[in-house]
């Protein structure tokens, strides 16, 4: 076979390959384009640890009194942070050195806040928040505070003069009693404060005293309300944390009020009013801050202005011009135009403790020491 012959089977081998492949590539579907990969999910944010907050109780939580209403504060932070925050409590803390071992261990646990509800906690918790710079730690009642130690306080004495104020309407015998805890500036002015305000309805009331040392002691408080009663008392307070001193006037067909928390239903003969205080609009507060980085060491007292403090479910016993006093009060002291230590005010040995046109502050406050004109003795020894 010739060069020339060759070459023309080799075109025309090419040129049919070609044609064939052409004939294919027309044949044959389009195919779409692979779709692009989806992009990975966002991970979500992680969730924040939950507030771990502690509260320290001089009394047991029971169903009435200081740490009751302590409690119910607490109960507040829950129902208001849910998960957000987890909460937990020691009841029947001794003042001294078993309280700084609680608060100690409860900052070990990884508590970010730490409430301490008693005036006796104070050195404690001062000891342990210095170990402890991280963690907040709050005094109700105290005076002290630290970097990271601050100060909580109601204004019972409102509620004492508006009890005062009953008080002395309704006593037979002009004769009132007070059973004290401890004789230190906070008690002392709620007892001045009941004087008072018994003394503006009645200026010939006098008032006595026996003073337990404890804040708690159901037997010991019992002792000290039937020893008033026995002197004459026909109407008796208490800045104690039970329900003895109330029961103790229901059996002997007395009166008293009911202290910290709502008592109308274990005496209910007996009782006037309650003197109370709600814990739970200050210890949310205090939680938001510690969320939103704004907590600080300062010193915070609230009272019936705040909505903190108030006299609740008045006796229908009660005259109603005396109700109508009480309602004409709690206003001014909301408005902040009642004041109720303005001078002139003497103590019981005729010493004037606070000159004509003068208002008693909180720096006076924290200083008080004496007994108003109208309470028998001497304040104890060791005050």
């Amino acid at each position: 076979m010739t060069d020339l012959r060759k070459r023309s089977l080799i075109k025309a081998a090419a040129a049919s390959a070609l044609a064939g492949s052409l004939l294919m590539a027309c044949g044959k579907k389009e195919e779409a384009a692979p779709a692009p990969a989806p992009a990975p999910a966002a991970a979500e944010a992680p969730k924040p640890e939950p507030i771990k907050a502690a509260w320290v109780y001089v009394g047991p939580v029971g169903n009435a009194g200081w740490s009751f209403a302590h409690d119910l504060g607490r109960k507040a932070v829950e129902e208001k942070f849910g998960a957000e925050v987890v909460t937990t409590f020691v009841e029947s803390v001794p003042e001294g050195a078993d309280a700084e071992r609680v608060i100690r261990d409860l900052a070990q646990q990884g508590n970010q806040i730490i409430f301490a509800t008693s005036f006796g906690f104070m050195e404690p918790m001062l000891k342990v928040a210095a170990d402890f710079p991280n963690v907040k730690f709050e005094h109700a009642t105290g005076y002290k505070t630290a970097p990271n130690m601050r100060i909580y306080d109601a204004s019972f004495y409102q509620d004492t003069y508006l009890a005062g104020v009953i008080a002395g309407t309704m006593t037979k015998s002009n004769t009132l009693g007070y059973v004290g805890s401890f004789p230190i500036p906070e008690v002392l002015r709620n007892l001045n404060a009941y004087t008072l305000g018994a003394q503006s309805v009645n200026p010939k009331i006098t008032v006595k005293t026996v003073w337990v040392n404890t804040w708690f002691d159901p037997p010991k408080e019992t002792e000290a309300a039937q020893s008033l009663i026995n002197q004459g008392a026909d109407v008796l307070l208490q800045n104690t944390d039970s329900t003895a001193v109330l029961e103790t006037a229901e059996r002997n067909g007395k009166f008293a009020f009911g202290w910290d928390s709502d008592m109308s239903a274990f005496a209910p003969n007996a009782h006037l009013a309650s003197a109370v205080v709600y814990w739970g609009p200050y210890y949310i507060q205090a939680i938001e801050e510690l969320k939103a980085g704004t907590w600080a060491s300062k010193r915070t007292v609230w009272g019936v202005k705040e909505g903190l403090n108030d006299l609740i479910k008045v006796s229908d016993k009660v005259p109603a011009e005396t109700v109508a006093k009480l309602d004409e009060i709690k206003a001014g002291m909301k408005a902040g135009t009642f004041e109720v230590f303005n001078g002139p005010i003497m103590d019981n040995t005729g010493k004037e403790v606070l000159a004509a046109g003068a208002v008693g502050d909180q720096d006076w406050r924290d200083k008080v020491n004496f007994f108003v004109k109208g309470i028998e003795g001497k304040v104890p020894a060791g005050n």
